[in-house]
């Protein structure tokens, strides 16, 4: 069974996800879903399953911090929106499939990498490894898959550092990362999954035997060899921070890329000043909002909500695509504005379970955008953006190839 958006549908129950015709717009769809009164709706799942949908950015925030809804894959009534997410369910959760109180110790022994003080102390690393890379675009000279040249390899490079893997086998796991996050069947996600846990595996033996350093490293010397984390956790543990360190970012840098040259007014403006720059990636997170399915849940217990009730079982998805889009919260939303002030959107939702490398991704935005444009004034879409084959709403959406020109 395919994952694009399916035709299977009832008149209460449309199907979700739709799939995207343009990076920076929402499908219609979902405009149709937003502009409704109440904060959720029903909808249908790839295999027939209901689930609620919210829609609205209060009840978006107020639900995504109840402790009644579970992120928790393995039970049943967890709404998987394809049969790669399905296959979660049968395999040890990372603490982002964890409920506190078992969450919070997981998330705390690698908190302290991603801290507001230790990103800050990356920007020079930062600095230098994109610039490096737009030093290899020029040189090569146009045209250019930017997804390739740029937008995949600058996150990679930088979590590969925090994390304390080798670069060297960036086309490795790249390879399986895309894989992973893009397949369309269950059989597929797991062998790229089996792969990446393998080579985190034997990344752990060679810690072992050898410390070295980076966030894994200190995690093998310390919590795995005291035994406050067993191998396995450290392992799907590892891999979580290693695919989205990367895969999120580079989504939203190729997005990002095609919304400021779509929008040359705004790109202007931000090139005119570039202390615009940290609330343009604020912007850019809520304008596009490229993870829809990671507000899964599930619900342990009745909730109300607005004169509507959640059962216990029943899924709940938090569309933050629509949710940052609510005209209620945002004026105009479907504007795109750098200089709106946009820090309260829920691109890295909400609650316990809030994106923990948000801060490293608003740093890489916002050290991309500017030395990107700064450096390529005249950087521009080799084919016209609706060309683009944009991935379907499954998964991160995004672009795996980006023509670019200068």
């Amino acid at each position: 069974m395919t994952e694009t958006a399916a035709t299977r549908t009832t008149e209460d129950a449309p199907a979700f996800p739709d799939d995207r015709t343009c990076p920076y717009r929402l499908p219609d769809s979902y405009t149709g879903w937003r502009d409704e009164p109440g904060p959720l709706r029903r909808v249908t799942l790839y295999d027939g399953r209901q689930a609620w949908l919210v829609t609205k950015h209060e009840a978006a925030r107020k639900l995504l911090a109840d402790p009644r809804l579970s992120a928790d894959r393995t039970h049943p009534g967890f709404p998987a929106a394809s049969p790669r997410i399905a296959t979660f369910r049968d395999n040890r959760p990372a603490f982002i499939g964890l409920d506190p109180p078992e969450h919070g110790p997981l998330r705390r022994m690698t908190i302290s990498e991603f801290t507001v003080k230790r990103i800050k102390a990356m920007r020079p690393d930062v600095e230098r490894i994109v610039h490096g890379f737009i030093d290899e675009l020029l040189a090569a000279g146009p045209p250019a898959d930017l997804v390739s040249r740029f937008a995949l390899p600058v996150p990679s490079m930088v979590i590969c550092r925090l994390l304390g893997v080798p670069y060297a086998d960036h086309d490795f796991f790249q390879d399986a990362s895309k894989r992973l996050v893009q397949a369309s069947d269950a059989p597929s996600t797991v062998a790229a999954r089996e792969e990446l846990e393998a080579y985190l595996d034997g990344l752990v033996t060679q810690l072992q035997a050898r410390p070295g350093p980076g966030l894994l490293g200190s995690l093998v010397a310390g919590q795995l060899a005291k035994g406050e984390i067993d191998r396995e956790e450290l392992v799907v543990n590892a891999m979580l921070l290693l695919v989205a360190g990367h895969e999120t970012t580079a989504s939203m840098t190729s997005f990002g890329v095609i919304t400021l040259l779509e929008h040359p007014e705004q790109l202007a403006a931000l090139r005119a000043d570039p202390g615009l720059a940290p609330g343009a990636v604020e912007e850019l997170l809520r304008y596009l909002a490229i993870a829809d399915l990671a507000g899964a849940r599930v619900a342990t217990a009745d909730i109300e909500i607005e004169g509507q009730t959640v059962r216990a079982g029943d899924g709940v998805i938090v569309a933050n695509s629509i949710a940052n889009r609510d005209g209620s919260v945002f004026a105009d939303p479907d504007t795109f504005d750098v200089r709106r002030s946009a820090r309260h959107h829920i691109a890295f939702g909400y609650g316990v379970h809030q994106c923990l490398g948000q801060n490293l991704a608003r740093l890489e935005l916002e050290v991309i955008i500017t030395a990107l444009f700064d450096r390529i004034p005249t950087l521009r879409l080799a084919v016209p953006v609706d060309w683009l084959e944009l991935r379907p709403g499954t998964t991160i959406q995004g672009v795996n190839e980006l023509p670019v020109t200068w």
